[in-house]
């Protein structure tokens, strides 16, 4: 039986799930979240737009305006929610990583970071199966910076202003939950562990 690993968040956690793009950020979310947490992917907003404009219109015209609603929305819910807050941010650029710190302290929120780890050619791969494959230098830019980003996070490192970097691979992707703090009873079975997100960073979490 495969274990299954629930991600015990605490009552104002800021979890970020990270990665280049392509990685499976998407499906881990629709996986791995219960119960009533806010969620908050840029395929939410891609898709509201989707459906009100020309289906003609490539998406790269209107990709900047989907970034753009996005964050605004991350800003909104962390300073006006009261509970945990899940997040799809790719985050392999410093400025990013720090604008997040800044949204912690304003909205008094710990910000966590949950690496979703893939190799570049998985992570293209991705990309052509959801159908939204991004330039070339742009995927070497963020490959570039990923991989000074994995290094780091595998040596323990922990980004400026962050709680917590934890790192997955795809393997154990399928088998992550996301838990509050009020939650974790009903996921108290043999095959379930729990694992609080304030622990330290550490080599990625594999397949047992």
């Amino acid at each position: 039986m495969t274990e299954r690993i629930a991600l015990q968040l605490g009552r104002r956690d800021l979890l970020v799930v990270a990665g280049i793009p392509g990685a499976g950020k998407t499906t881990l979310l629709s996986r791995a979240a219960t119960g009533a947490m806010p969620v908050l992917d840029s395929d939410q907003v891609r898709s509201r737009l989707r459906e009100r404009l020309p289906a003609a219109l490539p998406y790269r015209f209107y990709r900047p305006l989907v970034h753009l609603w996005h964050r605004a929305r991350v800003v909104g819910f962390a300073l006006a929610d009261d509970g945990p807050l899940v997040v799809h941010e790719p985050s392999t650029r410093a400025s990013t990583r720090g604008l997040l710190a800044l949204l912690g302290v304003l909205s008094r929120r710990p910000v966590r970071l949950l690496w979703l780890d893939v190799t570049p050619e998985e992570a293209r791969a991705g990309q052509v199966a959801r159908g939204r494959v991004i330039r070339r230098h742009s995927f070497a830019r963020h490959c570039r910076r990923a991989e000074k980003l994995r290094r780091e996070l595998r040596a323990g490192w922990v980004p400026a202003g962050w709680h917590s970097a934890q790192m997955v691979t795809r393997e154990v992707t399928g088998a992550l939950r996301f838990v509050t703090e009020e939650e974790p009873g009903r996921d108290r079975s043999d095959d379930v562990r729990l694992v609080p997100v304030e622990r330290p960073s550490a080599p990625a979490v594999r397949a047992g």
